[in-house]
């Protein structure tokens, strides 16, 4: 296995959506750098804005990351859909990693909110994003879900702050007695998500919606 895996890492790296993650990367550097233009000093709820909006940025990157145009002539390889894909999340782990702690040194020191919680948000941000491409390739094969799952990631990411009942507590304000509850919420999207990207994808042993799926005998 560990020959296996080392011999995909140079043919998957290749064949990574870069251009998407770069372009997500880089607008999610400059809103984040937009806390230095604050002429009388950040605040640190202002600065939560800013590296929130960056994330959402990243996160429409990363909904590229899953985007494969030779899905279909792969999928017969003796190789299991989550090796493949999980290696392209490991490889693409180390830069979503620089590209967070660049981002936080973007921000003036003194206006930096509680960068454990808000890292949290920022996980559960990027692995929403991924669990969103994963279901569109399990549910309809495919092969470059990114534009389609890059859109709903940015109308949630955009809507759910103005419509999610107060009551969920996952977008508040820094400071308020419900910090910590709502940290907690971020803590269980994050696990839900997780087990969403890992269900779809794995293999899978139905037809998706809409058609044949290729990893099944045809009839």
């Amino acid at each position: 296995m560990g020959g296996l895996v080392r011999a995909l890492v140079l043919p998957v790296a290749r064949g990574l959506p870069w251009r998407p993650l770069a372009a997500g990367g880089t607008l999610g550097l400059l809103i984040a750098a937009g806390t230095r233009l604050h002429s009388d000093g950040v605040q640190p709820w202002l600065a939560l804005l800013h590296l929130r909006a960056a994330a959402l940025a990243f996160g429409l990157g990363l909904a590229f990351l899953l985007d494969d145009p030779a899905r279909h002539t792969t999928a017969t390889v003796p190789v299991r859909r989550l090796l493949r894909a999980g290696l392209r999340v490991a490889l693409v782990a180390p830069v979503a990693v620089a590209w967070w702690g660049a981002a936080v040194l973007l921000v003036p020191a003194e206006g930096r909110p509680p960068l454990g919680d808000v890292t949290l948000e920022v996980a559960a941000t990027a692995v929403l994003a991924l669990a969103a491409a994963a279901a569109a390739v399990r549910l309809w094969e495919e092969p470059e879900p990114g534009q389609a799952t890059a859109a709903v990631v940015l109308v949630t990411g955009v809507a759910a702050p103005l419509l999610m009942p107060g009551r969920w507590t996952l977008f508040v304000r820094l400071g308020v007695d419900r910090w910590d509850e709502a940290h907690r919420a971020w803590a269980w999207v994050l696990a839900g998500a997780v087990l969403v990207w890992v269900a779809c994808t794995v293999e899978p042993v139905r037809r998706p919606l809409g058609g044949w799926s290729r990893s099944s005998p045809r009839p």
